[in-house]
């Protein structure tokens, strides 16, 4: 990537990547949060708590949508709209990021987010619900992509890792909130209310972001084409296994899931051509490191398929009431946050060995799941204490490798294709994440989670969820190893060239 600099003559040039040579700092706080670069992180972690409050927010109050405006038919198609929109909208992130600059590209997520917003508070039945949610989730997928495309710009690249860590733990910080202030509206029936709400912080954020934020910077080079045949594919897949793991038909499960997995192969054939494209060159090759830093991002979002069970495992097999299950589920939230944190306090070099030391944790995590969920315990600390443990450190593990991987996005994506490569992080993020779900609704279902039902039925989707789980960070720690065998490979060829 090229060094950039803002074209407004008012502005003072932005660091990008300025001290990417011989002289690295030492990422300390005070760096991050004093001067221009204080007002930087305000302005990339304030889009990403809008968006991330929103959606736990939403999820709380969405049983009183329907319960007022009806819809409860299309009630998943409210998530589904969502994150659809938002995947695409961080495909296209880096097109926005080219023709609008940092400043102008925030301000139109902000606004895409807050018309959706606004849509979703007027709504007076469930068809206007859902357009309002796919306008928000337009506007959630840019504020989030962007929050990791624009920290490379605004910031120098001793700074990335701890940004990035800061991002990754504002998020996990907003799961908490979201579902609390979504709770006190929901309780008092003012599921409007929750959605007016958010418009007072999202017009202070379009301030700060038009105010503080540089203008559009000369990126050399020619803007990429949208790659639409690949977004098609992509929304295609996120729909199909979306709407098969709605249904109770365990046969129409697996189809959505193979048909979602023959669309992703179809992106990657088609990601080999030399037109359009999704991800940088080599995202799906297994011999680059780029495309195993993408696939190990993958496979620790469907690490963590168990989560959305986890309050309905913790009421029937654990008796612990809907209040306590839901501050348990929230565990791995905080794990998530308390890692990122370590990862910044104790980085050192390329942050390998935390990398390969938070897929590790992961892997203990959804081993201790997998033992101790399935007992009924009717809440024994024996029991539950290292249930909570395990979702503590799931979540642990995976913030403590987050911001390396992040980073070495960033380091291994060709210097012209630095745009796509962040909207990517969030693509294959958001992805994943859509993929996990699917699959863990799917094994659930086969283990009898409805069928049978009840303790029994729990207890057997508890059991293979925890194995399914335990699948991905295991292939993770082997594409790690790979990682430091391709860059080791890399470097070499690097030397022998210059002697």
């Amino acid at each position: 990537m090229q060094d950039t600099t803002p074209q407004d003559s008012g502005k003072q040039p932005f660091a990008g990547r300025a001290d990417s040579g011989q002289h690295p700092q030492p990422a300390n706080a005070e760096g991050l949060f004093s001067g221009a670069n204080a007002m930087y992180a305000a302005a990339l972690t304030g889009g990403v708590v809008l968006h991330a409050v929103n959606i736990f927010l939403t999820a709380t109050v969405m049983p009183s949508v329907v319960a007022d405006i009806g819809g409860l038919d299309v009630y998943a198609w409210a998530t589904t709209l969502f994150v659809v929109a938002s995947i695409l909208a961080a495909a296209m992130t880096a097109k926005l990021l080219r023709g609008f600059g940092p400043r102008g590209a925030y301000v139109v997520a902000a606004l895409f987010f807050g018309c959706g917003t606004l849509i979703a508070a007027l709504a007076p039945s469930m068809p206007v619900m859902l357009v309002g949610r796919a306008v928000q989730g337009v506007g959630g997928g840019f504020l989030y992509a962007l929050a990791y495309a624009v920290t490379r710009i605004v910031l120098p690249q001793h700074l990335w890792g701890r940004a990035v860590g800061l991002i990754s733990a504002t998020f996990g910080v907003a799961t908490l909130i979201g579902p609390a202030i979504g709770g006190i509206f929901a309780e008092y029936g003012a599921w409007r209310a929750a959605f007016w709400s958010l418009l007072p912080f999202v017009a202070l954020f379009v301030v700060l972001a038009g105010a503080k934020l540089p203008g559009k910077s000369a990126t050399r080079g020619k803007a990429a084409p949208v790659a639409w045949l690949q977004l098609v594919l992509l929304a295609a897949a996120v729909l199909v296994v979306s709407a098969s793991s709605l249904s109770p038909d365990r046969l129409l499960n697996v189809a959505g899931l193979a048909m979602a997995i023959l669309l992703t192969a179809l992106i990657g054939r088609a990601e080999r051509g030399t037109g359009a494209r999704l991800l940088p060159k080599g995202s799906f090759s297994l011999a680059s490191p780029l495309g195993v830093v993408y696939l190990t991002i993958a496979l620790l979002m469907m690490a963590m398929q168990p989560e959305i069970f986890v309050p309905y495992l913790l009421q029937t097999l654990h008796g612990q009431s809907p209040l306590l299950a839901g501050y348990f589920a929230a565990l791995m939230a905080v794990g998530w946050t308390a890692g990122t944190a370590a990862s910044v306090r104790l980085r050192r070099g390329d942050g390998g060995r935390l990398i390969l030391a938070g897929l590790l944790l992961v892997l203990v995590g959804t081993v201790l799941f997998g033992l101790f969920m399935p007992i009924k315990s009717d809440g024994a600390l024996l029991v539950v204490i290292p249930v909570g443990a395990a979702l503590f450190l799931m979540g642990f593990g995976i913030g403590m490798a987050w911001p390396c991987l992040v980073t070495r996005v960033y380091q291994y994506a060709p210097e012209a294709e630095q745009d796509v490569a962040s909207g990517g992080m969030t693509t294959v993020q958001l992805f994943a994440g859509a993929l996990g779900t699917a699959a863990g609704g799917m094994s659930a279902n086969l283990a009898g989670f409805a069928d049978p039902g009840g303790a029994v039925g729990a207890a057997s989707a508890a059991l293979w969820l925890g194995v399914g789980s335990a699948v991905a960070p295991a292939l993770a720690i082997l594409l790690v190893l790979r990682i430091a065998h391709l860059s080791a490979g890399k470097v070499a060829g690097v030397r022998a060239t210059a002697t």
